[in-house]
């Protein structure tokens, strides 16, 4: 008789599409012990709101495992190894992980396992293309985005696979989905000082079925996605990133559904593409999660001051005056997630007219967000910082009245989550202060700074980092 194999469930939390559950299932003629791990060690990073959205959908991959998943609370090798002794398994089968905190625990884990003959393999991977695998034509990692667009088009799409059916799921002793909520929130930053920490109403389409639900309701409109994905006030993006990160659905199944011959289905592909170029970056240089990519671009000064703390604080709690920028940040607290061209203005203004360290505002996202990824989130900070691979000019700041003004004209975003100025309508809600001296009080705030003053300020620190950097460069080449 076949001894049963162990799945290690991570960022697969699915059955259809997934090559090593694919492999797995054939590795042990049907017989397989779902595992999925809370490993403190990760978990203590996490905060409430991906802790609370990653325990539902543990919960749908439970009920779609007739009840037999298996969750364990520890260090993943002497869970898995306990879980082998307690079922006679003799292998791990698992999805390859490519954030540097995975890889790292992995060859901790296949070390461990491997000591006491169990064998561990690692499949497959959460991308299209597996990080790594797109090169210049001379062979070094792309810089650029358009260069590894090119390549990544180039790669063969594989087909997605059907759902694994015929499958004994063999149980095995298991704590509750709930305490992944237990281990959370415990690495908080001294600067969130009494910012929020509780859970928000975020979108119950989990799991699988809830992200094929989610692609069917997106499919409905995706040939108008080039026309509606900068316009916060309607719904004209996909929603997908919390199954993408999590894997309730993978990107090939998400290409294979929206390969159409439109031009909002070429861009959403494209968006599907910078997310994985993210990630290629981050497998090269893993230094990115904390590190400028721009070296020049840490000698960027920056407040870190009380006063820089109170800014920050304001900031979070959308209370900053400049109502795109509150209305994108109250949509954090409350939803656990941010329109997409509302979190560049929001990251613009915290550098860049707040002169804050783009890694507060990166921290505060990963916190709040349920599609908190670390890859998209920390180099989409430094593109909007101008310290990444590919970032936006430093120099190119946001202005963020003009900005709602351009892609929110009616008002209807900022009306929506700004609610002092529901009743107020455009251009006026959209100003600073929402027209401060103009309107009958509304209870909003007065704008916090001054976005022209501080653009220049900006701008000077900018030419002084610059100026350290060539300073620094030629004292090197002196030396």
């Amino acid at each position: 008789m076949v001894s049963p194999v162990i799945f290690w469930f991570r960022r697969d939390l699915r059955l259809s599409d997934n090559p090593a559950l694919c492999d797995a299932v054939r590795q042990g003629e049907g017989s397989l012990v779902a595992v999925f791990v809370i490993d403190p060690a990760l978990a203590a990073s996490v905060g409430p709101a991906r802790g609370a959205y990653l325990s539902e959908t543990l919960r749908a991959l439970d009920a779609s495992l007739e009840g037999r998943l298996v969750v364990r609370r520890g260090d993943p090798a002497a869970e898995l190894s306990d879980v082998a002794r307690a079922t006679g398994a003799r292998q791990v089968i698992a999805t390859e992980d490519f954030a540097p905190a995975g890889r790292s625990r992995d060859a901790r884990v296949r070390e461990a396992l491997g000591r006491v003959g169990i064998t561990t393999t690692f499949l497959d991977s959460p991308y299209v293309v597996r990080p790594g695998t797109v090169r210049t034509k001379t062979g070094t990692p792309c810089k650029v985005f358009t260069p590894f667009r090119r390549g990544w088009e180039s790669e063969p799409l594989a087909e997605p696979l059907a759902r694994v059916t015929g499958v004994t799921w063999v149980g095995a002793p298991s704590v509750d989905v709930s305490d992944v909520r237990d281990v959370v929130a415990r690495r908080r930053p001294e600067y969130f000082a009494d910012l929020p920490d509780d859970v928000p109403r975020f979108d119950a389409r989990v799991g699988e079925e809830g992200a094929r639900a989610t692609l069917e309701e997106f499919l409905a409109h995706v040939d108008a996605y080039a026309d509606t994905r900068n316009l916060p006030g309607v719904e004209g993006t996909s929603r997908l990133s919390a199954h993408l990160h999590l894997g309730t659905i993978h990107p090939r199944q998400v290409l294979a559904a929206t390969n159409g011959p439109s031009r909002g289905a070429e861009v959403f592909r494209s968006e599907i593409c910078w997310r994985e170029f993210y990630a290629d970056v981050l497998f090269h240089h893993p230094e990115s999660t904390r590190r400028e990519l721009q070296p020049a671009m840490a000698h960027l000064r920056v407040d870190r001051d009380a006063a820089a703390r109170e800014r920050f604080q304001r900031w979070a709690r959308g209370e900053t005056g400049y109502p795109l920028v509150d209305a994108g940040m109250r949509q954090l607290l409350e939803e656990g997630w941010m329109h997409n061209r509302v979190r560049m203005v929001c990251a613009s203004f915290l550098v860049k007219h707040l002169h804050l360290d783009w890694r507060w505002g990166a921290e505060w996202f990963m916190w709040r967000l349920v599609d908190g990824d670390v890859a998209s989130n920390q180099h989409g900070w430094q593109w909007a910082a101008g310290t990444g691979t590919d970032a936006s000019p430093f120099h190119r700041i946001f202005n963020p009245t003009l900005q709602g003004e351009r892609f929110d004209p009616e008002g209807l975003y900022v009306r929506r989550y700004v609610r002092e100025l529901a009743d107020v309508a455009a251009p006026q809600c959209l100003q600073p202060g929402a027209g401060e001296g103009l309107l009958a009080p509304t209870g909003y705030v007065a704008p916090m700074i001054d976005a022209a003053t501080e653009r220049t300020d900006a701008l000077a620190r900018f030419h002084e980092a610059r100026d350290v950097a060539r300073s620094s460069s030629s004292m090197g080449r002196v030396g």
